[in-house]
């Protein structure tokens, strides 16, 4: 969607989004009390705080986890540089459903929808790839019930669908829905996207999916719920809850990101330069000098390095709100607010690196979170050749 002040599109986020506005024009819903109350116990921050903030159809997913059925998680990374702070959130999210619930995992990496999309050749698409899946073998699934698939390596599980699924949409269709694709190739992406979404069903049969994605995501999914929807495929539309963007250290509403010249908190920074970053370049919500700061208080909703803390890196509800309060008190100061977040963060990357120095080779690993034999069977079986 693109209003005269923001934008929002799979491909583009510019200004200061109003979230209210996007799910309503995506004909998507709030999350609930109610719906965030069923989550397993203890809650996740990222859903307890209104992070992943609207969704589709989540009380059914929600129904048939708290029933102790067979469900499933996608959210797929689109490698085309090195992976921040905003990219793995959603993974680690992932990470904790599957640990309360024993759901299996699907992580799709679209390598050639970012061909497609970014003036990048594709042997930069492919390592990054391989870079980009290292930090998600990073976050910690059970290989045993989690999937990477790329399209292009796994194409001939992954494009015999797509194209089964290419048939069921017009070009009008993804015009109205993306704008006048660039090429070719992202005209076809939709059936591909559709593919990964539906690939647990697919091999695992008819059961309850969720895809925990940023809002600019959810024209991908609204497509492959109607692609589902078709009665010849016996799967369930899958559920979606939709997050709020991670924020810029620069502020102004739009999200993280590595494809541009802003200041960026990648998965490789080191505590110093974390420090670096978080000071110099985070947005204050604090007063011009430290006499008014202490007079009036500083806004924790505006401030980044709070921010941070509230969505991701604080874990202690209590902790949280004692920051805000002492910020907006003024008892505690901005620098000493930034430091806060700074370890935090840096705490953080550095047990998220340390599980990433200790991962075997990437042919060894890969290996183990890679479909097997019997799962592309099931995927083939009905082919040809």
């Amino acid at each position: 969607m693109t209003q005269d002040d923001f934008t929002v599109t799979p491909y583009a986020v510019r200004g200061d989004v109003d979230y209210d506005r996007v799910l309503e024009q995506f004909g998507a819903d709030e999350l609930s009390e109610q719906q965030r109350d069923q989550f397993p116990d203890p809650g996740h921050p990222l859903v307890d705080r209104g992070i992943f903030y609207g969704g589709r159809d989540v009380e059914e997913f929600l129904d048939a986890m708290n029933s102790d059925e067979q469900v499933s998680i996608v959210t797929g990374r689109g490698p085309s540089g090195p992976m921040h702070v905003g990219h793995v959130f959603p993974f680690y999210l992932a990470k904790y459903l599957q640990e309360q619930t024993g759901a299996y995992v699907y992580i799709p990496m679209s390598d050639d929808e970012k061909y497609f999309a970014k003036d990048q050749d594709f042997e930069d698409i492919q390592h990054w790839t391989r870079q980009n899946i290292r930090e998600i073998m990073a976050v910690g699934f059970d290989p045993e019930r989690t999937r990477i698939v790329v399209d292009t390596a796994d194409s001939d599980v992954i494009y015999p669908w797509a194209a089964k699924f290419a048939k069921r949409y017009t070009q009008s269709t993804v015009d109205a829905t993306y704008g006048d694709p660039e090429n070719i190739g992202l005209s076809f992406y939709p059936a591909v996207q559709a593919t990964h979404l539906l690939l647990p069903q697919l091999i695992h049969g008819r059961h309850r999916t969720m895809v925990p994605i940023a809002v600019d995501q959810d024209p991908h999914i609204r497509l492959c719920r109607d692609v589902a929807a078709k009665e010849d495929y016996d799967v369930y539309k899958p559920s979606a809850m939709l997050s709020r963007f991670f924020p810029q250290l620069k502020g102004d509403g739009g999200k993280m990101s590595s494809s541009d010249d802003a200041p960026t908190l990648f998965l490789s920074d080191d505590r110093e330069t974390v420090r670096d970053k978080i000071q110099k370049y985070a947005f204050s919500g604090g007063q011009t000098s430290l006499d008014e700061h202490r007079e009036l208080g500083g806004d924790p909703d505006v401030d980044v390095a709070y921010q941070l803390l509230y969505y991701f890196f604080e874990e202690d509800d209590e902790k949280v709100a004692e920051l805000a309060d002492d910020y907006r008190s003024g008892d505690l100061l901005t620098g000493d607010l930034k430091n806060y977040a700074a370890d935090k963060v840096a705490d953080f990357l550095e047990a998220h690196q340390e599980r990433k120095a200790n991962l075997d080779s990437f042919e060894t690993e890969m290996e183990r979170y890679s479909l097997t034999d019997e799962e592309r069977e099931k995927l083939t079986g009905d082919l040809l050749y």
